[in-house]
């Protein structure tokens, strides 16, 4: 049976209370020994979703060299989370391949389909090409404050993100439709990208799974 442990610091100075694997002999802080206390089991494997999702994807955010495979993991989970099916990986972005992806996707990696593509401005104009509505996710000065329940295009369309330091490319901003922004009430003017997302995905996610759009069904991965 697999599970977890809570465990707690003899060592009256430090104290410290955490969960790990059955087996631990010392704190983690302060490698003091510790007393073993309730064990609990893990949860279940998630349930596989209630049907396949669209052939073509309607439903996708582009991540415009971005930097960390952090973000990029986290991004992905809220993405399968938030019924988005596709994600387009631009430039430096780090693909599925890179552990640390793969270990904040938490599977995500295998349940939104992916491709990578070398040219940001270039992918953007095939996607209006192809008839796709490009909103960009950023603090430009034109940028709208995005409002709760927005409604999404008809059309397929796609949340457009940027690098972490540098933000969206101008010539790739210049190819989206509409720029978004999440409103700041404190001293910060921004958000970390991977926590813009989700804040942006959920103002639109009701309405999307509302009419049926948000299938949590596996989708294959491809490069």
């Amino acid at each position: 049976m697999t599970g977890w442990v809570v465990y707690r610091c003899a060592n009256p100075r430090c104290g410290l209370r955490f969960p790990a694997e059955e087996g631990v002999g010392r704190c983690p802080r302060c490698a003091g020994p510790v007393t073993r206390g309730a064990r609990w089991a893990a949860p279940p494997p998630e349930p596989p979703g209630p049907g396949p999702r669209p052939a073509l994807p309607r439903r996708a955010v582009v991540l415009e060299n971005l930097r960390s495979a952090w973000n990029v993991g986290a991004l992905l989970r809220v993405a399968d989370a938030a019924g988005f099916h596709h994600a387009f990986l631009v430039g430096i972005t780090p693909t599925p391949a890179h552990p640390q992806v793969a270990k904040t996707a938490l599977g995500a990696q295998h349940s939104v389909g992916w491709s990578w593509h070398p040219n940001g401005v270039a992918l953007l104009r095939t996607l209006r090409a192809l008839g796709w509505t490009l909103w960009a996710l950023e603090t430009a000065a034109e940028a709208q404050a995005l409002p709760p329940g927005q409604k999404p295009p008809d059309t397929p369309w796609a949340w457009v993100v940027g690098n972490e330091v540098t933000g969206l490319d101008p010539q790739v901003l210049a190819l989206c439709q509409r720029v978004w922004r999440l409103p700041m009430r404190g001293r910060k003017r921004s958000l970390n990208v991977a926590t813009a997302f989700a804040a942006a995905a959920y103002r639109l996610a009701d309405r999307a799974l509302a009419s049926g759009e948000g299938a949590n069904a596996p989708a294959a991965a491809r490069a």
